[in-house]
């Protein structure tokens, strides 16, 4: 959706102004015969839904905020004992959206435009409700399952929440009415919601919902996950023949990952769906700020362990060397996956400096870790102040596509040789890998199954979630893969970085002959031109430094390990806020959360 069509369309929406809580009643502030008598009044309505979907600054560049593989600022309150309870809860718990989409499609009847116009825009309501829904299911299970407007003294509104199954049933209709509905394949400018997106977001959901239950057995549904596994690749499979979309390969497999982020407009090759800047209208984005400030983001930084998870070029793990590690980052960054460089600061890595181009290795003022993310962000400090960036924001595209239709072959044991070459083979290759990209694997690698996965001995398995967590890094999705694997322990994983070898000794992290960044304990050593100093006494006055080395004056960089983190199973659902469940005690609270 274009970022633009908000401000356009101030002046002329919202038609209803949509109630906060269910018990809300709307109030009409246009004629039904103006909105929904024409194609224009069905259009102009419908652009109000693309609010619903993640934006700019609230949307995949900043989301992975809490995630397993991100050290930052401060520990999510979610994921600290004892720290989050339903009391905590303020804006999960909303159905404006609901209540407008609901209210379109009621009064969507109007004789007078033909029957397949309004088909689509009811298709395309379906998909915004299947959306709203799915996104209630993966924080809350259970929901009420409310499929038309309620006036202010309907009982319904005081209901008990419907079941998952119930609930995820309706929004599978609900999308595949929408699949089946919606006139326009393909938008040419990547902004809107065609047929594609909705065959991409059903791909999506019944992958999350197949692999939810297939490994919370607690639900008791897991004798259903083979069919929607099944319905998630089939959708991703009407999309993968079409030959509409494929994988970016312009500038060949040093850049062209990374241009994807990076373009302003969206590259259509790969990217079915986009928030696009728009510099005229001054709706522009925050990226560089976020990610390149230590006061302003979250100061977010990949943990090693996750780094340690990029393949050799050659398509070996990483982690076979005896000697990773103590391996120094100029060295474990060299002979990788190329979508690495395309990630983080290193190697050869520059950015533009009022006009002159400059070496920018990790910055130990923006990262806690040494693995400084640069996927969203633009090659140039102007940007790195407010909201300035102009390049376009991907929501869907086809990489995660082709992983989705992979991982549910996999979960269904049935991924062929052919298929893995052209899912995972394919987008390895784009990142310069040469082997394993035509045949699936067969050996269960130890790092992935001791680190990441201790219950999956299939290979092939592991190596799709190796794929996805490298490939879909940064875009909104880990948390929410986090949940449907039933891996909620990662989210304790220790924040590490780069390894260390000594107090007191410059490092050239980049090795262009200039010393970068030294780490120290106790008293500061003599400054020295151009290199940062970083503190990592055990303490700094009485408190405890959050900054340290693993082995006191060597090791791993450590962040924030002294602060407790904490996952219990309550944790896979949020708590129902406790000011709803005084309204209506018939909602219950989700296990654990009482």
């Amino acid at each position: 959706m274009k970022t633009k069509y908000y401000l356009l369309l101030l002046p002329l929406m919202v038609f209803v102004a949509a109630c906060e809580k269910l018990e809300q009643e709307p109030q009409s502030t246009a004629s039904k015969s103006a909105v929904f008598g024409s194609e224009n009044g069905l259009q102009l309505y419908s652009n109000s839904f693309y609010q619903m979907l993640p934006r700019h600054n609230n949307g995949p560049t900043t989301l992975d905020a809490m995630s397993d593989y991100l050290a930052v600022k401060s520990v999510p309150a979610f994921i600290q004992e004892n720290a989050y309870a339903a009391s905590t809860v303020t804006n999960l718990w909303t159905w404006t959206d609901l209540r407008n989409i609901n209210y379109f499609i009621s009064n969507n009847n109007d004789p007078t435009v033909p029957v397949d116009v309004r088909r689509h825009y009811i298709g395309l309501a379906k998909f915004f409700r299947a959306y709203f829904y799915f996104e209630k299911v993966k924080k809350f299970g259970d929901v009420p399952w409310i499929g038309k407007p309620l006036d202010i003294e309907d009982p319904a509104l005081y209901n008990a929440r419907d079941s998952r199954a119930l609930v995820m049933d309706s929004v599978l209709a609900d999308i595949d009415y929408a699949c089946a509905n919606m006139r326009a394949p393909v938008d040419a400018t990547r902004s809107t919601i065609t047929r594609d997106v909705a065959f991409g977001l059903k791909s999506r959901i019944c992958l999350f919902e197949g692999t939810f239950r297939k490994y919370h057995t607690q639900l008791n549904l897991q004798g259903t996950a083979a069919a929607w596994l099944t319905n998630a690749a089939s959708s991703a499979k009407v999309l993968m023949d079409k030959g509409t979309y494929s994988i970016n390969t312009t500038g060949g497999p040093g850049t062209s990952y990374r241009l994807v982020f990076t373009s302003p407009a969206p590259i259509a090759a790969e990217v079915m769906l986009a928030s696009t800047a728009d510099l005229a209208l001054n709706a522009l984005h925050d990226a560089n700020w976020w990610w390149t400030s230590g006061t302003y983001g979250a100061k977010a930084s990949f943990t090693r362990t996750f780094i340690n998870t990029y393949l050799n070029i050659d398509g070996t793990p990483f982690t076979n060397n005896p000697a990773y590690p103590t391996m120094l980052f100029k060295d474990e960054v060299k002979n990788r996956d190329l979508r690495l460089k395309q990630t983080i600061r290193s190697g050869d890595y520059k950015r533009l400096n009022g006009g002159v181009q400059v070496a920018a290795p990790p910055l130990f003022s923006y990262t806690f870790t040494g693995y400084q993310p640069i996927k969203w962000t633009l090659d140039d400090t102007y940007y790195d102040t407010r909201d300035l960036n102009i390049n376009s924001v991907a929501l869907m595209r086809f990489a995660e596509i082709l992983l989705n239709y992979a991982e549910a072959k996999a979960e269904l044991n049935t991924l062929t040789d052919a298929e893995w070459a052209s899912t995972v083979g394919r987008l390895r290759a784009r990142g310069g890998i040469t082997g394993g990209l035509s045949t699936k694997p067969t050996v269960a690698d130890p790092y992935l199954v001791a680190n990441y996965f201790p219950g999956i001995s299939d290979a092939t398995i592991l190596e799709v979630r190796r794929e996805r967590g490298i490939e879909l890094s940064l875009e909104g999705l880990r948390f929410s893969d986090i949940l449907r694997w039933k891996r909620g322990p990662l989210m304790q994983m220790e924040w590490n970085g780069f390894y260390v070898p000594a107090l007191n000794t410059p490092m050239d992290l980049n090795e262009d002959g200039v010393l970068d960044v030294l780490f120290f304990s106790g008293t500061k050593p003599a400054n020295i031109a151009g290199v940062t100093f970083v503190d990592v006494s055990p303490k700094i006055g009485s408190a405890t430094n959050s900054q340290q080395l693993k082995n006191g004056t060597s090791g791993e960089l450590t962040w924030m390990n002294e602060i407790s983190r904490k996952w219990n199973d309550k944790q896979y659902f949020y708590p129902i806020p406790q000011t709803d469940l005084l309204k209506n005690p018939k909602l219950g609270q989700n296990p654990g959360w009482q």
